[in-house]
């Protein structure tokens, strides 16, 4: 695969007006032809100086017939899922343009370059690691990581009880606003069951719903209510990362470089 780091190395020519010359930054050319758009790869003459350099050697490394121009403008920085998309598109290479009108390509796109990282998360409310790491990566700013997220949500609505955690997430009988009986079964975690057993003592079952127990797969990021089990640690037998319940943007952000780094890939 070839899918270049930054796209100031791709530069885009329809004619030549500076004879047979590039920007000095240019390694891969998009050149339009009769027939549709070739990507070239470039060499210039390593002792020319100036914004404009001699091209000493071109390199066809897809011709028109292998080329889709994606129609629509994208977030260049999210690679993950432009490589997804040029799989779709069925062309060796395919030429994406951004919102500020920069354009890359993806030629021979191999989703297995990219490190799988696995999400866990709970629904209801609203999974929020889940969806901050989508917002993230649509923002482009897992770019540079080579990185691609596998989402698994449990709906603990299905689970078989009788109480649920918290009013956030709609049920109507939940731990923080109703009383408990001895026969009720109670969806909860670490956090609830002390809660239970503190305010009801023992024989209540509790069915734990903490994404620590979804855990199947390395390398992970999931979350817990819990201070003391946030950071870098092993679950399940499997190696990953833990954020706080309530983490924001940023930390989770920053958890995922820890867990990236840690793997030995940042």
């Amino acid at each position: 695969m070839i899918f270049p780091r930054e796209c100031k190395v791709v530069g885009h020519a329809g004619d030549s007006p500076c004879g047979e010359k590039v920007y000095f930054l240019t390694k891969f050319l998009l050149r339009e032809t009769n027939g549709g758009m070739e990507l070239l790869e470039v060499t210039t003459d390593p002792l020319a100086t100036g914004m404009m350099r001699p091209v000493l050697e071109t390199r066809v490394l897809a011709v028109p017939e292998e080329v889709m121009v994606y129609p629509r403008r994208v977030q260049i920085h999210n690679r993950a899922r432009l490589v997804e998309l040029a799989l779709e598109s069925g062309k060796r290479c395919t030429v994406f343009t951004g919102h500020d009108e920069h354009m890359t390509f993806v030629l021979d796109p191999d989703p297995a370059a990219f490190l799988k990282i696995h999400v866990y998360d709970i629904v209801p409310p609203r999974p929020s690691l889940s969806s901050t790491i989508r917002e993230l990566e649509e923002a482009g700013m897992f770019g540079e990581l080579d990185i691609a997220f596998i989402h698994t949500l449990r709906d603990i609505s299905q689970v078989d009880a009788d109480v649920f955690p918290c009013r956030a997430a709609g049920f109507s009988r939940t731990l923080d606003a109703d009383p408990v009986s001895r026969h009720e079964k109670v969806a909860g975690c670490l956090t609830g069951s002390q809660l239970v057993r503190e305010c009801y003592g023992e024989g209540i079952e509790v069915i734990d719903i903490c994404p620590l127990r979804m855990v199947r797969e390395e390398p992970f990021i999931t979350r817990c209510c819990r201070k003391e089990r946030e950071g870098l640690r092993m679950v399940n037998g499997k190696n990953g990362i833990v954020v706080h319940w309530g983490a924001g943007p940023a930390e989770i952000y920053r958890a995922v470089i820890s867990l990236v780094r840690g793997k030995g890939e940042g």
